[in-house]
């Protein structure tokens, strides 16, 4: 057995790698390239009925940067164009032409019960291993009453994931949105319903910007804008967050979702829970050629740390999360400074003076700790540009 081999509701995947539905999976030629470059399944991009008329504004994306690093993407961009008989001959294709691979399709309906049971099981038919149930788009969709308007509504999620799970004999997954109160309520509506699965997050609604020469929010069309969902890098927190409440609420597996860029952030979310990741926005920067590396650097960590499958992080971090109540208030840790390393550069003393305790300052050039003074609550230590302070337990 391979180190990466997995399954997400008895579907076996190479790996724990699987394009989430978006601009990615857009189209059958964009799924076979992404076949090709090593990903272990691909959810469609997400399909409509036919009588369902999408347009798509232009622009429809906006980043968040840091530095030329893009940490952010907002996007507005809605679902599937095509109709449903191309997605149907393609899946069938898909299936055929690699058998190993999992194809998830990702559907939307509209309020009535024939829309969802009637595109699930015709997409069931194509030969799709999984359906995932899109409650989530944060954009466009909720103004026709579908979309996150679904995912923030407990009886309504329950009642459509019904529809669907009694149409159907392949595993239902619930796509969840984290623009709500309680995911975990939205995760319990989907259960009752006959969910098999979860997928978690969508993104997360968001105004990412504001030209200041035009006050235009971004992105302009044509001088207006409206909210959109943001991805990448600056939602993973809400992502493993949101993942890790419904793995200790719920026992149905997960695929975890939210600004994965490398082998790391992907273990991260099966260290809370999960059993396989999505993978959307970094894919869309650098191309589907990035799961050559994450499969290797997985493979690294797993032998350096004495693992035989991935399936034994699954769940490992989740033990170590608590109340805050809970933890441990009286514990004796100080700021430590490697005076060979600290560059002098006093940004740990402003920071400790105007949103710490005071506890640092500069002698000879050099980082000076005050143990006295200082509370352990770590902030120089993240700031500090040359990793020279360390927090430690103090001395009685």
């Amino acid at each position: 057995m391979s180190l990466l081999e997995t399954t997400i509701c008895d579907i076996p995947l190479e790996n724990p790698f699987i394009i989430a539905s978006a601009s990615p999976s857009a189209s059958i030629e964009m799924i076979e390239k992404a076949f090709r470059a090593g990903w272990g399944g691909v959810v469609t991009k997400t399909i409509k009925p036919d009588f369902m008329k999408i347009e798509d504004a232009r622009p429809r994306f906006n980043v968040v940067k840091e530095g030329k690093k893009i940490i952010g993407f907002e996007n507005f961009e809605l679902v599937s164009k095509k109709d449903l008989s191309y997605w149907l001959k393609g899946i069938s294709y898909l299936k055929k032409t690699y058998p190993n691979k999992a194809v998830i399709a990702s559907i939307m309906g509209d309020s009535s019960r024939e829309s969802w049971s009637d595109l699930a099981l015709q997409v069931e038919k194509s030969g799709a291993d999984a359906i995932e149930l899109n409650f989530s788009c944060p954009h466009g969709m909720p103004e026709m009453g579908v979309g996150a308007a679904v995912g923030q509504n407990p009886p309504i999620i329950e009642k459509i994931t019904r529809w669907v799970s009694e149409s159907v004999t392949v595993p239902v997954i619930v796509k969840l949105t984290p623009n709500v109160t309680s995911i975990e309520e939205a995760a319990a509506a989907a259960a009752r319903g006959g969910a098999d699965a979860f997928a978690a997050i969508n993104t997360v609604e968001s105004l990412s910007g504001i030209d200041l020469e035009t006050f235009d929010p971004l992105p302009s069309v044509n001088g207006k804008s409206t909210y959109g969902g943001l991805s990448g890098k600056a939602v993973k927190p809400i992502g493993l967050r949101a993942v890790s409440q419904v793995a200790r609420t719920h026992s149905l597996p997960i695929m975890g979702i939210g600004g994965i860029s490398n082998f790391s952030d992907a273990l991260e979310y099966i260290a809370v829970g999960a059993c396989s990741v999505q993978v959307c926005t970094e894919v869309m920067i650098n191309g589907f050629d990035i799961v050559k590396k994450m499969i290797i650097e997985t493979e690294d960590y797993l032998r350096r740390k004495g693992f035989s499958s991935i399936t034994q992080v699954q769940g490992k971090a989740l033990g170590k999360l608590t109340t805050h109540e809970s933890l441990v208030k009286n514990s004796p840790l100080v700021a430590a400074v490697d005076t060979a390393g600290c560059i002098g550069c006093g940004r740990c003393v402003v920071a400790c003076e105007d949103g710490g305790y005071g506890a640092v300052s500069l002698v000879d050039k050099k980082a000076q700790i005050d143990e006295g003074l200082c509370d352990g609550c770590s902030l120089c230590t993240h700031v500090c540009p040359a990793d020279a302070l360390k927090l430690v337990k103090l001395e009685a």
